[in-house]
C-alpha cells in the first residue's frame, strides 16, 4: 500500500507538492488565526480566514512554481533544498506581508498571524519532505527484502553519501552500521545509522548484525591502511566491496553502483598523484600532436588524454596495425570533430617520418616508441639499440626539422644507471634528447622518466593473474628484487605536465614515486585477494634474477642534480654540460648493422658508476 501510494505521488510530482504546500500553508494559516484569538474556535472569524487562505495560495502556488520548489525530488532532499524552501517560502509570505499592508486584502490582518504561519508552514514543509524521504527508503527495505547486509567501514563524507544513495536506490544493499577507527566518530550517528566500532571489532559486528557483506568506503585512505583494515576483514571470509579512489571518482559523486572487489593495484603502497592540466587545453588548442607508439599502454592513454583537450589534429604513429586499428576506432567514435590521421610505419623508416612531418608539421610531439622488455632487448640488442636509439634521433631530427615547439620523449627508470641493453638504449635515448636541445633551443627538447606501469603490456601485475588464473605459482626473480609502480594515468599526467614545464628544455623530469614495493609481498597480496595461502616453494616461486635484471630500480643517478618545480612531486634532473654529447659511433654502428660494435659501444657507454652499481648488486646477490 505505502509503495503503490509513494510510487503514485513519483508520477505526479507536481500535482502532489501543490496540493501539499497548499494544504500545509491553509493548516499553517489557520493554526496561526486560531493563536491569535487565544486557541478558541468560537472567536476566529472564519470569512476572514478563508479569504486570507485564497489568497496566501494564491500567492504560494506560482512563487513556487517560478523558483522551481515543485522538482525538488523529496526522496534525495538536502541543505540545498533546504535552502531553496526557506528562500521560497519566505518570499511567498512577504507578498502576502506587503499586499496585506497595502490593504490590498480584503481583511486586516496583523502582522503575528503572518510571522507565524511563515514559521510554522515552513517547519512542518521541512518535515514533511523529510518523512517522505524516510518513507521511501523504508519501502525500498520492504521492496527488496533479500538484499545484502552490509557494515560501511568508513563513516566519513563519502560513507555517509554511498548509505543515502544505498537507502534511497534499489541497489541490492541494506546498510546497517558503520566502523571507523577515527576514535571521535565512535557514537555517532550518519543517516541514522550508527558507528558501533572500529576495524578490529569487525568480526563481533559481523556475528552481532548478522552481516553478510563488508563494503569500504575509504577513497582518502592511504594503500598502508587500506591493506591493514583489508587484512581484517579478510579473516571473515565475507565478500568485500571497495568505493574507488577520488582519482577514479572523476565527478565526485559516490554511488553503490561504482562498488568493486579490490585489487592489487588498491593495496601496492602507491599514493595516487593528481596532476592538475589547467594549461593543457590551452596549449593544444589550434595545435597539431603527434605521438609515437601511439598503440601502446602509455602511448594510447596519451592520445586519449589529449583528444579530450580538443587540438586542431592529432596524429598516431605505430607499428603494430591491429592495436592502433581499434585506438583510431575509439578516438573517432568518441571526439567525432576531431582530425585524426593514422599512420602504420616504423618510427626508423626515414621515409615515413619525412612524409608526416613535412605534411601535418606538429607543434607538440610525444615519442612514447620503444622497445621496454629487458630479457628479450638481452636477446635481440640490435633491435633494441636500433628502435630506442636511433628511432629516437630521427624523430627528433624530424621534429626540430619540421619547426616542433615542444618534444617529450617517454623514458624510464632503468635508463639510471643502466645493467642492461634496454637500460642503455633508453640512456643513450635521453642523451640524444638533451643533445638535440643544444642543437635546436628554438625546441623544446626534454625527456620524463618514471617506473613500471601498472597494467601495462607484459608487467608484473597482468602476468601475476594469468598465473593465478591457470592455476600456476607466481614466479618472482628474487626474495628482495623492488620496483618502483605507477597508474598509466599517473604516468600520463606527468608527462603532459611535465612537457608545459618550462625547465624541462634540455632537462629530464621525474615524479617522486614514493617507496618502491617488494615484487614477493605483490605476489603474497595477489594470493591473499584470491583467498589462496601462501605457500613458499608452491604457489610462490623464486626464479632468479633475468638476464640484466636489477635487484633495486633507481629514479636518478647521483651524478644528476635534482631541481624543484612548482609542481608538487616533480622535480627536474640536471646533468653536466659535457654529458650531453650525441653518440655518433653507435648511431653509425646501427646503420651499418655491426651487432659486434654496437654491443660494444653500449657498454662502453655505461658509466663508471654503473660499473660499480653492477658489482654492488652482485655483491648483495652472494651476500643474500
Amino acid at each position: 500500500m505505502v509503495v503503490a501510494a509513494l510510487g503514485w505521488a513519483r508520477n505526479h510530482r507536481t500535482l502532489v507538492a501543490s496540493f501539499v504546500h497548499a494544504t500545509i500553508s491553509w493548516v499553517a494559516l489557520y493554526i496561526a488565526f486560531l493563536a491569535e484569538s487565544g486557541f478558541s474556535p468560537q472567536r476566529v472569524e472564519l470569512s476572514d480566514f478563508l479569504w486570507s487562505a485564497a489568497v496566501l495560495i494564491a500567492i504560494r502556488i506560482p512563487v513556487n512554481y517560478g523558483l522551481r520548489l515543485h522538482v525538488s525530488r523529496w526522496r534525495f532532499v538536502g541543505s540545498r533544498d533546504f535552502f531553496r524552501l526557506a528562500v521560497t517560502h519566505t518570499l511567498g509570505s512577504l507578498v502576502f506581508f506587503v499586499l496585506a499592508r497595502l490593504s490590498l486584502i480584503p481583511v486586516a490582518l496583523p502582522g503575528s498571524i503572518i510571522v507565524l504561519e511563515w514559521a510554522l508552514g515552513g517547519y512542518v514543509t521541512m518535515t514533511a519532505w523529510v518523512a517522505y524521504r524516510i518513507l521511501f527508503e523504508r519501502s525500498q527495505t520492504l521492496q527488496n527484502p533479500d538484499r545484502s547486509r552490509v557494515v560501511v567501514i568508513g563513516a566519513g563524507e563519502a560513507g555517509g553519501a554511498l548509505v543515502g544513495q544505498m537507502l534511497r536506490l534499489p541497489w541490492g544493499y541494506n546498510p546497517v552500521a558503520y566502523l571507523d577507527d577515527d576514535p571521535l566518530k565512535l557514537g555517532t550517528s550518519l543517516h541514522g545509522l550508527d558507528v558501533v566500532g572500529d576495524t578490529s571489532c569487525v568480526r563481533s559486528v559481523i556475528d552481532e548484525f548478522e552481516i553478510d557483506e563488508l563494503v569500504l568506503s575509504l577513497p582518502s585512505a592511504s594503500a598502508a591502511d587500506l591493506r591493514r583494515i583489508v587484512e581484517r576483514c579478510e579473516e571473515t571470509n565475507l565478500p568485500i566491496k571497495i568505493l574507488p579512489g577520488i582519482d577514479e571518482v572523476l565527478d565526485g559523486s559516490v554511488s553503490p553502483g561504482q562498488l568493486r572487489d579490490i585489487r592489487i593495484e588498491d593495496l601496492l603502497g602507491r599514493e595516487p598523484v593528481t596532476l592538475e592540466l589547467p594549461r593543457l587545453a590551452e596549449e593544444l588548442v589550434e595545435a597539431t600532436v603527434l605521438v609515437t607508439g601511439a598503440a601502446g599502454s602509455i602511448g594510447s592513454e596519451v592520445c586519449r588524454q589529449i583528444a579530450l583537450n580538443s587540438p586542431k589534429r592529432l596524429v598516431l604513429i605505430d607499428q603494430a596495425e591491429s592495436p592502433l586499428y581499434f585506438l583510431d576506432l575509439e578516438l573517432r567514435e568518441n571526439y567525432p570533430a576531431l582530425e585524426i590521421v593514422t599512420v602504420v610505419g616504423d618510427v626508423t623508416n626515414l621515409d615515413t617520418l619525412a612524409s608526416v612531418f613535412s605534411r601535418y608539421r606538429p607543434q607538440r610531439v610525444f615519442h612514447a616508441a620503444a622497445y621496454k622488455h629487458v630479457p628479450l632487448m638481452e636477446a635481440n640488442p640490435l633491435e633494441a639499440i636500433r628502435t630506442n636509439v636511433l628511432g629516437t634521433y630521427r624523430v627528433a631530427s624530424a621534429s626540430a626539422k619540421a619547426g616542433c615547439e615542444r618534444f617529450v620523449l617517454v623514458s624510464t627508470d632503468k635508463a639510471v644507471r643502466p645493467v642492461n641493453v634496454m637500460g642503455a638504449s633508453k640512456a643513450a635515448a635521453e642523451r640524444v634528447v638533451l643533445w638535440f636541445h643544444n642543437r635546436f633551443p628554438t625546441c623544446a627538447f626534454g625527456a620524463v622518466r618514471f617506473g613500471n606501469v601498472l597494467g601495462s603490456n607484459g608487467s608484473v601485475v597482468p602476468l601475476f593473474r594469468r598465473q593465478l588464473q591457470r592455476g600456476e605459482p607466481l614466479t618472482v626473480t628474487h626474495e628482495d628484487v623492488t620496483r618502483y609502480f605507477m597508474t598509466i594515468a599517473e604516468a600520463v599526467q606527468l608527462i603532459l605536465k611535465a612537457s608545459l614545464l618550462p625547465e624541462l628544455k634540455g632537462s629530464v623530469a621525474m615524479l617522486d614515486m614514493g617507496e618502491p614495493v617488494r615484487i614477493l609481498d605483490l605476489a603474497k597480496d595477489m594470493l591473499r585477494l584470491t583467498g589462496l595461502p601462501y605457500r613458499p616453494g608452491e604457489n610462490v616461486v623464486i626464479t632468479g634474477l633475468r638476464p640484466g635484471e636489477k635487484l633495486h630500480e633507481e629514479l636518478s643517478d647521483p651524478e644528476e642534480q635534482s631541481v624543484s618545480t612548482a609542481l608538487k612531486r616533480i622535480s627536474i634532473l640536471r646533468s653536466k654540460e659535457s654529458e650531453i654529447r650525441m653518440p655518433a659511433p653507435l648511431i653509425e654502428a646501427i646503420e651499418t648493422g655491426d651487432v659486434m660494435q654496437t654491443m660494444d659501444l653500449v657498454l662502453a657507454d655505461m658509466s663508471a658508476s654503473s660499473e660499480e652499481r653492477v658489482g654492488a648488486e652482485t655483491s648483495e646477490l652472494q651476500r643474500l
